[in-house]
């Protein structure tokens, strides 16, 4: 058995989402706008051009904050009257990590100390998701190690381990301030390695993919044999619609870490999923292994097991990584294409659900 996300539940929430101007936050946004949720966003400008913030502009659709969640008393002013938070502010990069590591954990880990300490007095509010990610787990480098949410926290880089005080900051203040008596439900959310379309970050597999396209060059591969878990970006973000919904109704019972990644046979090579690219896209796509031995250290292995979240929120993973690289590439073609792009979106919904 397996749950849809409910419209019903959505129509006319309030709801807040941090980050929104980037790639995961304007996926939400835009479905929370579809559903009739009234959403607002509170972020800084979109960290890319382009962005898909911009591309489906949003700006006109929901109401939209410019803010740092570092300043506490922005963030204390803005929260108010919210009944769901989504946190996604981040510096999610690894690489980023290692240039600028002060600003990774001031944005990570002060990021979400301001907003638990904001929601603290926000009486109408009745669930918190920090989405951090599967980086955050001590990661041991075994292939046959699927790590459950009770795995010790870590994190060799800067960004990995700034996500794990991120899980442990806001452990902290759900013991300490959330548990006796409270009404609010705090839970963490770790997916694994999103895609999907409207993605243009530096250092991320497929939007380098696009830009070796867009610039008529060879994709360059660097870690060819490193295995993640990928999903579609409606996976993981289906799941945090889920939980948030069960965790407003059931507070103190879900309050946790939650998984959400893809079936064990979606854990693939990063060749592996740049060759099925190179499949769906066609036009004679080609790549070169360009291996850099003197690169800063990223995990070669790492698996998720989501098996609390198919038990107990009744989410399952729907697209398989063959599925979620074709529907990435359908995009990015609507895009170069100028074609409706929230038609496009609209559609991978819709059919996320066929």
């Amino acid at each position: 058995m397996m749950r849809n996300v409910s419209n019903r539940f959505w129509r006319g929430k309030k709801v807040l989402i941090t980050g929104h101007t980037g790639f995961k936050g304007s996926w939400l946004s835009s479905w929370l706008n579809e559903m009739g949720a009234r959403v607002t966003g509170y972020a800084l400008n979109p960290p890319t051009n382009p962005s898909l913030f911009e591309l489906l502009n949003l700006k006109s659709k929901i109401k939209s904050i410019h803010g740092d969640v570092r300043d506490l008393n922005s963030v204390k002013k803005h929260i108010k009257g919210a009944e769901i938070v989504f946190h996604m502010a981040a510096q999610a990069l690894v690489r980023e990590s290692y240039k600028n590591p002060v600003d990774t954990y001031a944005t990570n880990v002060i990021g979400i100390l301001n907003l638990l300490e904001a929601c603290r007095s926000n009486n109408s509010l009745k669930a918190i998701i920090n989405v951090t990610t599967d980086k955050c787990y001590e990661n041991r480098g075994k292939p046959e190690i699927a790590y459950r949410e009770n795995e010790p926290m870590g994190g060799f880089d800067p960004y990995s381990n700034s996500k794990a005080c991120s899980e442990l900051v806001t452990d902290s203040y759900r013991k300490s301030f959330y548990n006796s008596g409270s009404k609010i439900g705090i839970a963490t959310a770790r997916a694994g390695n999103v895609i999907g379309g409207g993605d243009f970050a530096t250092d991320r597999l497929i939007p380098d993919c696009i830009r070796g396209i867009m610039n008529k060059e060879k994709i360059i591969i660097r870690n060819p044999d490193s295995t993640r878990p990928w999903q579609h970006v409606l996976e993981p973000l289906s799941g945090y619609l889920m939980l948030a919904e069960s965790l407003s109704k059931s507070p103190k019972k879900l309050s946790a870490g939650w998984n959400f990644g893809p079936k064990e046979k979606d854990e693939k090579s990063v060749l592996n999923i740049v060759e099925t690219f190179c499949k769906f896209w066609g036009d004679d796509v080609r790549y070169e292994i360009k291996k850099n031995p003197q690169a800063p250290h990223e995990a070669s292995y790492l698996k998720l097991n989501s098996s609390k979240a198919q038990t107990k929120l009744l989410w399952k993973p729907r697209w398989n990584s063959e599925t979620a690289v074709k529907k990435t590439v359908e995009w990015y073609k609507a895009y170069l294409k100028k074609e409706n792009l929230d038609k496009i979106i609209s559609e991978q919904i819709e059919s996320y659900y066929g």
